[in-house]
């Protein structure tokens, strides 16, 4: 089982704990990460685009001209595709661009981008974090007790304190365990994890 030191607010060791071997062992597999990322980032797509069809755009209800003898090209609209203000044709129409993933690759993308923070070395537990109020400069003095900048936090349960002073600090974001994905687990550099977190982490996804 991975170990791993615990460390306080002040940045000092004060005991260690043993990490679940299937999600913080796991192999690693940068396939299913990118596919579940791309999921992630294809269901955060609006997808409101849209373009008129020729049956759409106003105007051309009758021929423009008749259709011989002017030794012009016949037309039967001045909105038909190939006219400037015509419709267009195979345009972009309002879709959704989510696609499903199964939930064993899902699980096993997550497992392997916690283990991934593991084996790098960036992982950074902590015994709590507690604020009485909101200060972002009290959060700041604390990731940098911790030695890290760009940084995922995850709490056992959102605190409000805790997320007010950590919601204007560049490069960081505070979410509680139960949304933990495979997508900001990537883009950040360092995973900080309270106790309460580790332990939630192995009830919910083990």
């Amino acid at each position: 089982m991975p170990t791993v030191a615990v460390l306080n607010t002040a940045g000092q060791q004060v005991g260690e704990i043993e990490l679940n071997e299937k999600i913080f062992g796991a192999p690693i597999r940068p396939d299913l990460m990118h596919i579940v990322v791309l999921q992630y980032l294809a269901a955060r797509r609006r997808g409101t685009h849209k373009t008129k069809t020729r049956a759409e755009v106003s105007g051309g209800g009758r021929k423009p001209w008749r259709q011989k003898g002017t030794g012009r090209a016949r037309q039967g609209s001045i909105r038909a595709p190939q006219w400037r203000g015509g419709g267009v044709v195979h345009g972009p129409v309002p879709r959704s661009y989510a696609f499903k993933v199964p939930k064993k690759v899902r699980r096993a993308a997550l497992y392997s981008a916690l283990s991934s923070k593991v084996q790098e070395g960036k992982i950074v537990v902590v015994e709590g974090l507690e604020f009485e109020r909101p200060k972002t400069k009290d959060m700041v003095g604390v990731l940098r007790n911790l030695n890290v900048e760009k940084a995922l936090i995850i709490d056992g349960e959102k605190k409000q304190p805790v997320y007010l002073s950590a919601r204007n600090i560049p490069n960081v974001k505070y979410m509680e365990a139960a949304g933990l994905n495979v997508y900001e687990l990537l883009r950040h550099d360092h995973l900080v994890l309270t106790k309460d977190a580790v332990q939630k982490v192995e009830e919910v996804f083990a």
